[in-house]
């Protein structure tokens, strides 16, 4: 029986790193959706609908694949904060982040051959940031360039500096892609990863 195809919905390069530690084959496309919030969603909310979105829009386009599709946001003291986009921007919102506790909600969705099968999950990643001083801030910023990152900060680089602690049920869902949580649903999709290619 031949293997379904693999697709990720998703043109960004953490995404796209971690799929690779599968080992297996698979193909990166640009979901093209809108990803702005809609009013009154909350950041939990938003991630869940966009991963969806991304998975589905793709699997129009590839509807004999598997589609994988991702969001993540962040919410910290009942505030939101997606990628910066600027440097200045960045250095907001990290300078908000000092010493509180931030929750980043990785959304995950799998699309199955001919749309049927839609799985979501939500995969949430507790953070503490330490509290530190402005021209720190400026030289992880300078240094890292975080900017295409929800919350500024690149924990599987330098901004594992800026962190205090971190608590999830998966290590990679802060990266981007919860990959403890990916290979059960693309087994329920019918992709086992560790079966022999």
């Amino acid at each position: 029986m031949m293997c379904p195809s693999i697709v990720l919905a998703s043109t960004s390069p953490y995404r796209r790193q971690l799929l690779e530690r599968l080992r297996f084959p698979f193909q990166v496309e640009a979901p093209d959706v809108e990803e702005t919030a809609l009013p009154s969603e909350t950041p939990r909310e938003t991630a869940l609908r966009l991963a969806r979105n991304k998975a589905t829009a793709v699997a129009a386009r590839f509807p004999r694949a598997i589609v994988i599709g991702s969001d993540q946001t962040v919410e910290a003291d009942g505030g939101s904060f997606g990628k910066p986009m600027s440097h200045d921007a960045a250095l907001a919102q990290l300078q908000l982040l000092q010493g509180r506790s931030a929750t980043f909600y990785t959304a995950l969705a799998v699309v199955g051959p001919s749309f049927d099968n839609v799985q979501l999950d939500r995969i949430p990643t507790t953070v503490i940031f330490k509290s530190l001083a402005k021209e720190r801030l400026e030289m992880y910023l300078r240094t890292d360039q975080p900017y295409d990152c929800a919350g500024a900060a690149k924990i599987e680089s330098l901004g594992i500096a800026l962190i205090e602690s971190v608590e999830s049920i998966d290590p990679t869902a802060l990266i981007g892609l919860p990959l403890i949580r990916l290979t059960s649903m693309l087994a329920t999709a019918g992709f086992d990863v560790l079966a022999p290619r």
